[in-house]
Parts: structure tokens; C-alpha cells; sequence
């Protein structure tokens, strides 16, 4: 009898941008977009892989706009904060409807409504088979989320930061820009800091390449990537610590 193939990853962190829940418009809450997210989540769950979601708030408030716009940049990205734990009770009630046991744990303490991050805590409910959404970004202002999702990934012992995107990987130039664009299959941390590649900001993408950190960039919105990347297929980008290949568009 033929074996199914296993997984490649058994405890990943997939980090979803506040955009992508605010569907093709990238504001406020899509419960469309909510419940595709969740779908995705739950044919990973089902394979026995641990998930951790680290969620952001640009569909809602950003810190770094609104200081543009006369807010106090602490007290904006505080704001924004707050949305990504918004964002992370949307999805949190895609997951329970669909069955998946879900917990939401949060940088900034709000007991009525998320438990306070403990470290320990979570990788208990991985263990125990629970999806665990972090919000809250890091719980310190002037930090994004994508330093919030490499800081929890490493914390929390994940094999792989699984950045989810609308484009199917890390490109040499905007591939809706210009059609000529390559994308790449794999890159090493150095080349992609030589190029200047917007991975992640500098403060994720080091903690990363620090921690020897593997990050994977796809498309979530194609049915079942998040379940062909868990798998180890090559879909997306991976940044690792050596290699380069680009592939055609």
C-alpha cells in the first residue's frame, strides 16, 4: 500500500497582512476573504501541522500614516495594534465555524477578550492542537508586525515563516510593473539585503537571518498554496542562508 507523503513542516508561522482580511479593496473586514483564510488554515490543520498566525492592522489603522497625518507615532502604532487584534478575532470566528479550536493571544493586555501572550502557554495549545493567533504586533510601538511574526516564530520554535502576499514570490522589480520582472526561487539573506528586496523591514528580516530563520513567500489567494507550501512543494520564494535561482515570468 502506497504511503501518503508527510509534511515537510510540523510547526509553522504564517503571517497574513490586515489587507489581505480587507479583501480586494484592503480595507476594513471581508468576511469573504476571513472565511477563505480560514478554509486554508483548516486543510494544513487536518494534515497534523502546528499553525501560529501573526495578523496585522493595515486594513484598519497604521502607525506610520497617521503620524503623517498629525498623530503622535507612539500613540499611532498603538492604534494600530489594536487593529491587528481586531483582525485577529475575524479570524479567530472563521476558524471556530468552520470547527477549527482556535486561541488568540495578545501583546497588549485585554483579558475580557484574548489571553496575554505567554510563551509557554501557546506552544501548550499547539500541542494540544489548537490554531493560535497572535495580535498585538510586539506590544511596543515604532515595531511592525512583520518583526512581531519573526520574534514569535523564533520564540515559539517554528520551522518556517510562511508570508503570505498577493504575488507568488520575491521578484528582481514589480512584476505589475514591469512585465520582464524574474522571480525567484530562492535567495540567500545577504543577497536579498544587496538587492533590496522588500522582504520585511530590516528589524524582521535580521532577526531572521540572525536566527537562521527560513522565510517563504507565496500567494494565499490560490486555492490550496498554503497546503502545497506546507507540503514542501516549490511554490513562492525561499530565503534561506545561501542560494539564488531565478525563473522566468
Amino acid at each position: 500500500m502506497k504511503r501518503s507523503k508527510r509534511p515537510k513542516y510540523g510547526r509553522v508561522l504564517l503571517k497574513l497582512s490586515g489587507e489581505a482580511l480587507g479583501g480586494e479593496a484592503g480595507v476594513g473586514i471581508c468576511p469573504e476573504a476571513a472565511q477563505n483564510m480560514a478554509h486554508q488554515i483548516r486543510e494544513v490543520r487536518v494534515l497534523g501541522v502546528q499553525v501560529v498566525v501573526v495578523v496585522g492592522g493595515g486594513n484598519i489603522f497604521r502607525g506610520p500614516s497617521g503620524s503623517e497625518r498629525g498623530i503622535e507615532r507612539a500613540t499611532g502604532d498603538y492604534m494600530g495594534m489594536l487593529g491587528t487584534v481586531i483582525n485577529a478575532l475575524a479570524l479567530q470566528d472563521a476558524l471556530e465555524k468552520l470547527g477549527v479550536p482556535t486561541r488568540v493571544q495578545s501583546a497588549i493586555t485585554m483579558a475580557q477578550v484574548a489571553e496575554p501572550f505567554i510563551r509557554r502557554r501557546a506552544v501548550r495549545h499547539l500541542e494540544k492542537g489548537r490554531v493560535v493567533i497572535f495580535g498585538g504586533g510586539t506590544g511596543n510601538p515604532y515595531f511592525s508586525t512583520d518583526t512581531a511574526a519573526a520574534l514569535r516564530g523564533t520564540e515559539i520554535g517554528a520551522e518556517v515563516i510562511l508570508k503570505a502576499t498577493k504575488v507568488d514570490g520575491i521578484y528582481d522589480c514589480d512584476p505589475q510593473k514591469y512585465p520582464r520582472a524574474k522571480r525567484f526561487s530562492r535567495i540567500s539573506y545577504l543577497e536579498a539585503l544587496q538587492k533590496q528586496l522588500k522582504i520585511m523591514d530590516s528589524t524582521a528580516f535580521s532577526l531572521c537571518m540572525d536566527n537562521k530563520m527560513p522565510i517563504i513567500v507565496f500567494d494565499l489567494f490560490r486555492p490550496h498554496n498554503f497546503r502545497r507550501v506546507v507540503m514542501g512543494e516549490k511554490v513562492g520564494t525561499i530565503v534561506t542562508g545561501s542560494g539564488i535561482a531565478f525563473l522566468e515570468k
